[in-house]
């Protein structure tokens, strides 16, 4: 049996997936790149999302896509990065939101950890890349270890908020059970689309107005 180092919870309910055959290449291959080449996040923090927010503790879901390839960037959490870090694009246009959505005051860190510890699930799709080589780890496993804890969670919990930014979120999540979930869909937070509908989308207020209404502590949204 393949020993992860992930959350107890989630070692548990993911138990099986670490025995299919993509999962050990996948590991195989990661593996032999953090011993070759520079690879984020560090190591220890591939499994972040998960040790921060258990499965029983899971509220809201905010799906990314890469990790960010620069220096010291990645820490594990979607759209996050690590303290002392400058503020990405994406994320500096979600503060707004969040600002205009709730006054919220832009924050001057980027650690997203408040928001992990109180339920809110920042999950990639792909979990690893190589520095400066974005989307060098697409397709080599990770996608369908992602696609598993969004299938378990629609089918195992109810009344989650699954925030789905930009196309590629949103086919990510076609297979969420929207009877049973709140799913929230508008335009990405970077530069390149954020005009597309992401402005003025209040993604904060409706997960916490969803949350109220079926009885769930709201997410205290300030970092």
């Amino acid at each position: 049996m393949m020993d992860v180092k992930i959350e107890a919870s989630w070692k548990q309910v993911l138990n099986n997936e670490f025995e299919k055959d993509y999962f050990i290449k996948l590991t195989e291959f990661v593996k032999n790149e953090y011993a070759t080449k520079t690879i984020y996040p560090p190591k220890s923090q591939i499994f972040s999302t998960f040790d921060y927010t258990s499965f029983d503790d899971v509220k809201v879901v905010i799906i990314g896509q890469d990790p960010y390839h620069g220096e010291g960037q990645a820490n594990g959490l979607s759209f996050s990065v690590a303290d002392g870090v400058k503020i990405p694009p994406s994320l500096r246009n979600i503060y707004k939101e969040l600002k205009t959505d709730l006054g919220i005051i832009e924050s001057t860190s980027g650690n997203l950890e408040a928001w992990a510890k109180q339920g809110v699930l920042l999950l990639n799709a792909t979990l690893t890349v190589e520095a400066a080589n974005a989307g060098s780890h697409q397709n080599k496993g990770w996608e369908d270890f992602t696609d598993a804890v969004i299938k378990l969670l629609s089918e195992e919990k109810e009344n989650l908020v699954f925030v789905l930014w930009g196309s590629y979120a949103q086919k990510k999540g076609k297979k969420i059970n929207r009877e049973k979930h709140f799913v929230i869909e508008s335009a990405h937070p970077s530069p390149l689309s954020v005009y597309r509908g992401f402005w003025d989308s209040k993604p904060f207020s409706k997960t916490n107005e969803y949350l109220k209404s079926k009885h769930m502590q709201e997410i205290d949204w300030k970092i």
